[in-house]
């Protein structure tokens, strides 16, 4: 997975943390921009639904708010956009979190934004027929702390016992670590008498379930060190 190892993987979910506030005017290295658009452009023709951009040097989007998770200094953003569809907000999760670790592997900081943003037209271009999911600040953060969040327990999120396998509980554990809107971890996985995993979005008038469950799934394929077809996304 994006050429990374799991352990590379693992270390870049656990040193990860959304970051508000960047250094302004601090230029991505074009080294690690040609890393992330190598990922993003291979996600986009993996799946034709999707349409990620990355932009660069860019401080409109984010200027003027002054609201729930204010930010500052964002000059650099990955645009996360698709298509109408069932699971496109699951699979916009997923594949946006995939360049998150990336990025945060590179020296990077990252937050995911639903809300706090406004769209540039003269910044990029995607499909009529897509729509803006998210987009996910970019760059490097002026503060590198990273502040603790209360985190659910692995019995509130799944059907986790003492009898469970032990790559289901690396899995739950590392989809703990996930971020999701407003820490809500409003996700679900439940392992079946089969041995395959069941993954939910839960309801929540903040929204953004579905991305976040996508975010959720990615982490958890990683801790179990399983690939994608052992998940089944329900309603």
């Amino acid at each position: 997975m994006l050429n990374l190892s799991r352990k590379e993987l693992i270390n870049a979910i656990k040193a990860r943390h959304s970051v508000r506030s960047y250094i302004a005017g601090k230029v991505i290295e074009q080294s690690k921009v040609e890393r992330l658009t190598e990922a993003m452009n291979s996600i986009n023709e993996t799946y034709t639904q999707l349409s990620f951009r990355l932009v660069l040097n860019e401080p409109k989007a984010f200027s003027g708010f002054a609201s729930y998770g204010q930010f500052k200094g964002v000059e650099n953003y990955l645009v996360i956009a698709g298509e109408k569809g069932k699971n496109t907000d699951v699979i916009c999760g997923r594949e946006g979190e995939k360049l998150v670790l990336l990025a945060q592997w590179l020296g990077l900081n990252t937050c995911w934004v639903g809300l706090t943003y406004k769209k540039v037209s003269s910044a990029f271009e995607i499909p009529q027929d897509n729509k803006i999911r998210c987009v996910i600040a970019l760059g490097y953060g002026e503060n590198q702390m990273s502040r603790a969040h209360k985190v659910k327990s692995p019995e509130q999120v799944s059907n986790l016992t003492t009898d469970s396998p032990e790559w289901f509980r690396n899995g739950i554990e590392m989809a703990l670590l996930a971020p999701t809107a407003i820490n809500q971890q409003k996700f679900r996985f439940d392992l079946t008498p089969e041995g395959r995993v069941k993954a939910k979005a839960g309801s929540s008038l903040a929204g953004y379930t579905r991305i976040d469950l996508g975010i959720a799934i990615i982490h958890f394929l990683i801790g179990a060190d399983k690939d994608e077809s052992i998940i089944d996304v329900t309603e």
